[in-house]
């Protein structure tokens, strides 16, 4: 599952502060926040026969995420669609593109944790790239012994760059020949997978993990509205892992694999005994969703 090198994103043009750079001379300064301390938001987004899918959840996110992080000099929403416009233009990207907008606390006068030491606003990047959902049709997930972080520690509502506990979790997955490790929370209850949300379906219930501790993903929250609009039922609670071993579908959820079926998890196969696909049901409507909507590029 591990990704490859597109030789199309050689020559990439990167958006960083208001310039577009080649991909080789795209850089943030030593003194930035993002290098300092992982101290940025940032937003996945992906775009589908010349239209962003989901633009204004992502960017409503970005915009609460920085705000909970006490950053000045937010850019406005106008100014962000206007450099990821900008950017895709420049590459002449219109469909099988993702998104990896991040927005930092900004460069510091000086090396140090205080966030008075940003004096001049954040800064902006956007880097697209021709990159297809990263995950194959299905894969296999293991338990790791890393606990996402919760509300008491550091809020998984706000999308931040700090990433660690979840690339621990992904280090503890390739060790065990998993393509993704899955995350409990601080009662052992399934909270989410290092990248990804995930849901299980029993006996024709579709049922998601509370968002105590996961982050609510878009993707994760256009599943749940598809089963309430189109009479699939939907629960959302708290999960133990043994509920997913026994469940009749699992599939994970997000912007860079969008929906993906789970075969396995901790040496367990998933089996249907329910007999129909639910989740299959669920794919087409999410299909039809990225073949219909979006913002269109100018």
């Amino acid at each position: 599952m591990l990704q490859k090198f597109n030789s199309k994103n050689e020559d990439l043009l990167i958006y960083v502060n208001g310039t577009l750079h080649p991909r080789k001379e795209a850089k943030v300064s030593v003194f930035d926040s993002v290098v300092q301390g992982g101290d940025a938001v940032w937003e996945g987004l992906r775009v589908y026969d010349g239209r962003i899918f989901c633009l204004d959840r992502h960017l409503e996110r970005l915009q609460n995420s920085a705000h909970a992080l006490a950053f000045k000099q937010i850019p406005s929403n106008s100014k962000i669609r206007d450099a990821i416009f900008k950017t895709l233009k420049a590459n002449d990207m219109r469909d099988g593109v993702h998104i990896r907008l991040t927005l930092t606390r900004g460069e510091k006068i000086t090396s140090g944790m205080d966030p008075r030491l940003n004096q001049s606003g954040c800064s902006l990047i956007v880097l697209a790239e021709w990159k297809p959902p990263v995950y194959p049709p299905s894969i296999k997930l293991t338990t790791t012994s890393i606990r996402r972080n919760s509300a008491m520690s550091l809020d998984s509502k706000i999308h931040h760059n700090n990433l660690i506990n979840n690339i621990l979790a992904k280090i503890e997955a390739n060790y065990a020949g998993a393509d993704a490790g899955i995350l409990l929370d601080k009662d052992g209850f399934v909270s989410e997978a290092n990248g990804v949300n995930l849901f299980c379906v029993r006996k024709g219930v579709v049922y998601t993990p509370a968002a105590d501790s996961c982050l609510p993903g878009i993707t994760r929250g256009l599943v749940i509205e598809i089963c309430q609009n189109n009479g699939l039922p939907m629960v959302e609670r708290n999960l133990s892992i043994s509920e997913f071993y026994t469940a009749d579908e699992v599939f994970s959820t997000g912007t860079m694999g969008e929906l993906t079926k789970i075969i396995e998890i901790d040496g367990r196969l998933i089996r249907n005994n329910f007999g129909t696909s639910i989740l299959s049901k669920i794919q087409r409507y999410f299909r039809k969703m990225t073949n219909e909507l979006g913002t269109p590029l100018p």
